[in-house]
């Protein structure tokens, strides 16, 4: 009986806290109560879409913020940033070729891509040349820009295997740039 009532004693509290919270299964650990105050539902983690997710974290980040200057915060702001990745990543036709020391990447699209596309390429040319002694020149032609990059000998097979678009992803900068335009900044210039 003493064994039943010590079993009891260690189960109990684990069952009654089961019932206000649950692990997230997807191995994050994560706890979630119910918001109503309820007994914990699942509840999804990903909000659908990954601009839209962008955007709730700068939020959650502005919010958590006590010193946030909410005269200047704008969204709409980084909204358009990431339409512009979206453009530069999903709609732009890319060729590349090598140059002496580097490759040389036409990048062209039409419409509202060609715009996406110079936005891109000349902030991107602008935050990372002479980074790790890669240096990058970019240029507007018609429809779009051109991004030339040169690299010391030891990175030219990386550059070949990187692409244009690896390229443009080098460089932990993109996530504090996102919050330096939400906060109302110009992290280009």
């Amino acid at each position: 009986m003493l064994r039943l009532l010590a079993i009891l004693t260690l189960v109990l509290p684990l069952h009654a806290y089961a019932q206000t919270t649950h692990l997230d299964h997807a191995g994050t650990g994560a706890m979630h109560a119910d918001p109503m105050g309820g007994a914990a539902t699942t509840r999804p983690e990903q909000p659908g879409q990954s601009a839209f997710a962008t955007i709730q974290e700068i939020v959650e980040i502005l919010e958590a913020d006590p010193d946030t200057d909410w005269s200047k915060v704008d969204i709409d702001a980084l909204r358009g940033h990431l339409i512009d990745m979206n453009n530069v990543t999903l709609a732009a036709a890319v060729t590349g070729e090598p140059v002496d020391g580097g490759f040389r990447y036409s990048v062209t699209g039409s419409g509202a891509v060609t715009g996406s596309i110079r936005r891109m390429v000349s902030a991107h040319a602008a935050t990372m040349n002479g980074v790790g002694a890669w240096t990058f020149k970019a240029e507007d032609i018609p429809q779009g820009a051109v991004l030339t990059v040169h690299v010391p000998a030891k990175d030219a097979i990386k550059l070949r295997g990187l692409g244009f678009l690896g390229v443009m992803t080098r460089g932990m900068h993109h996530q504090d740039h996102h919050l330096m335009i939400a906060r109302g900044g110009n992290p280009h210039h």
